[in-house]
Order: structure tokens, then C-alpha cells, then sequence
């Protein structure tokens, strides 16, 4: 008898299997709009053109980086996925779009349908708390290119905004104030800098209990990336939100500059945020510069806007009613698309 697929390394029926576990989770996501189901080639969304009188498609792709790798070290997956679609869905946010639709890509060097369907509960669960469906994917084994029990995740967005609601920057003005939302923790960026300092400097394993923490350093690193759909697509609609930046790869420098215009730069105060402990313990272990700590990582602040000095009282008090945490962080003045930091 001659060579098969599956003596290649690929199981077609572990596909089927993985197919059928994860039917549940896609439809959990679905929402009105959603015309295909799981199993054709493509995924098919009908736009409300009603509501929208100049729709405009905005998109996103991500993946999680390294994170995955403290995923693999701890054998759990369920997270991951949430990361994902956090990632695509923040980034679209900043531009005032609403989340509609998302895609994922999983290649693997050996297809467990268990495992693979926790990643994708994973996916459904960020898809939920982002409002958007999940309408395709794409798991791909691929043997002697990935490790057996490795893995990859990359994810694709699309959004919807009204033309005249783009938020570009383009009306921010000196004098407008610059809030901040609370991160759920490091979130999807800098974790080659925390795996070289924990895993490497420090010698610990994922299992090392942190007293600080309240936790395992593993459980801590594994916290997936909080999904701002809600409460900031309510602010969107509700205020003169004239920039949105998401605190990414880069941090504060990188990122914050994105939502400028040319002639100004954003003034922050940093004693102002509730920074969590993690980030305090990365730096006493890695002896890190408080300048290189906020342009690697989020440091307790994963989304970024700013607002006319008018608005600041009623949108503190809609925040209040829904709980949510807000920090006024500094304002905008005249500079050169710059970020300006003030620690003391």
C-alpha cells in the first residue's frame, strides 16, 4: 500500500474532529449580519447600510508574540485566543469603528483537536467581549515545520465607521485633556524582555508562586489582553472622542504619538496610574530604566484618548455608572508629536 497523507504527519481526521468540537463556540459569536455557517470557503456578513449613510470598512491583523511560549510552557490555551482577537479588535477601535467580524489563523505542527478547541474557545470568548462574530478560520497542520506540541495564532478584524466619525487625530487641539483606561496586565507585548528576565535572570518556572502577585509568575504572564469594545465603542457614540491609541508594542512612545497631529505632543503624568505590581517586579528584576519600562510596556494603561476639557465631568460620570476605572493623565500642548513624561 502506498504513502498517505496521514504517514506525511497530516491527520485529516483529527481536522474533522477539531471541526466538529468547535461548531459551538463559532455560533456563541454570531451576530446580526452572519450569513454562513462553518464549512463553506469563505465567510459571508451582510453590512447595515441603513445605519450607516458612508460606511467605511476598517481592519486589523495580530498576532499574541512570545506570549505563546509561557502558553505552551503551561499547557494552557484557553486564553490565547482572547489575545488575539484583542489585539486586531483594540486597534480598530482607535479609529471609532465597531468590531463586526473576525477571522483566525492557527498552523501547528501537530493537529490535537482538544488543544486546538481551546484555543478557539479562547477566540469565541474575546469575540463575545469584543460584539463581533467569528465567521472563519484557518487551522493548518504542518509537520516538520512546527514542533509537535507548537503552535502559532494570527487573527484578522473588520470594523464599521461612518466616514464623517473617523477618529484620525486631525481635531485634537492644545489644551485638550488625555485619559487613560486601566490594562489587565502586561497584555500581548514586550514578552521577549519578560521571558529573557524571568525565565533567564531570574531562573524561575511558571509554576514559581510570587507572593506579591497572589499568584504563579505563569498565571500572572498568562492574563489575557483586555478587550476596550466596551465601554469605549459607548463613548464613541456618546462623546466628542477626538483620539484613540492603543498601548501596544512601544508603549507610551511609540503609540501615543500615532493619534497626533504634527504640531503638538501629549504631556503626561505618570504618578496619576495604578501601575500593578508585575511591572514594578519586572523592573527591580531586571534593573530597567523607568523611560525604557513605559516605551516597552503598557505599565497598567492599555487605551489612550483624548478630550475636550468640556467633556471631562459628564464622561467620568458615564464611566462611573458602568464602573469603570478612568485615570486623566495630562494634556495636550504645543511640541513636535512627541510624548513627554513627567515621573515625579
Amino acid at each position: 500500500m502506498g504513502l498517505t497523507y496521514k504517514d506525511a504527519g497530516v491527520d485529516k481526521e483529527a481536522g474533522y474532529k477539531e471541526v466538529q468540537m468547535i461548531k459551538g463556540f463559532i455560533k456563541k459569536t454570531h451576530i446580526p449580519g452572519v450569513l454562513s455557517d462553518i464549512g463553506g470557503f469563505s465567510g459571508l456578513f451582510q453590512l447595515d447600510t441603513n445605519k450607516y449613510k458612508e460606511p467605511v470598512l476598517v481592519s486589523g491583523t495580530d498576532g499574541v508574540g512570545t506570549k505563546l511560549r509561557v502558553a505552551f510552557l503551561m499547557d494552557k490555551h484557553h486564553t490565547i485566543g482572547e489575545d488575539a482577537v484583542a489585539m486586531c479588535a483594540n486597534d480598530i477601535l482607535c479609529q471609532g469603528a465597531k468590531p463586526l467580524i473576525f477571522l483566525d489563523y492557527i498552523a501547528t505542527g501537530k493537529l490535537v483537536p482538544e488543544k486546538m478547541a481551546s484555543i478557539v474557545e479562547g477566540v469565541s470568548n474575546g469575540c463575545i467581549k469584543a460584539g463581533c462574530a467569528l465567521i472563519g478560520g484557518e487551522t493548518a497542520e504542518m509537520p516538520g515545520f512546527y514542533a509537535e506540541d507548537e503552535y502559532d495564532i494570527a487573527g484578522f478584524c473588520v470594523g464599521v465607521v461612518d466616514k464623517s466619525k473617523i477618529i484620525n487625530g486631525s481635531t485634537i487641539q492644545e489644551g485638550d485633556l488625555i485619559l487613560g483606561l486601566p490594562s489587565s496586565g502586561i497584555h500581548s507585548n514586550g514578552y521577549s524582555l519578560v521571558r529573557k528576565i524571568i525565565f533567564e535572570k531570574e531562573n524561575m518556572d511558571v509554576s514559581h508562586y510570587v507572593e506579591e502577585l497572589g499568584t504563579t509568575i505563569g498565571e500572572e504572564l498568562l492574563k489575557p489582553t483586555r478587550i476596550y469594545t466596551n465601554p469605549v465603542y459607548d463613548l464613541v457614540e456618546n462623546f466628542n472622542i477626538k483620539g484613540l491609541s492603543h498601548i501596544t508594542g512601544g508603549g507610551f512612545y511609540e503609540n501615543i504619538p500615532r493619534m497626533l497631529p504634527e504640531d503638538l505632543a501629549a504631556h503626561i503624568n505618570t504618578k496619576v496610574i495604578d501601575t500593578p505590581v508585575i511591572f514594578n517586579l519586572l523592573q527591580k528584576w531586571g534593573n530597567i530604566d523607568l523611560d525604557e519600562m513605559y516605551g516597552t510596556f503598557n505599565m497598567g494603561v492599555g487605551m489612550v484618548m483624548v478630550i475636550g476639557k468640556e467633556d471631562l465631568d459628564s464622561l467620568k460620570n458615564f464611566l462611573a455608572q458602568k464602573n469603570e476605572k478612568v485615570y486623566v493623565l495630562g494634556e495636550i500642548r504645543k511640541g513636535s508629536r512627541e510624548v513627554v513624561l513627567c515621573h515625579e
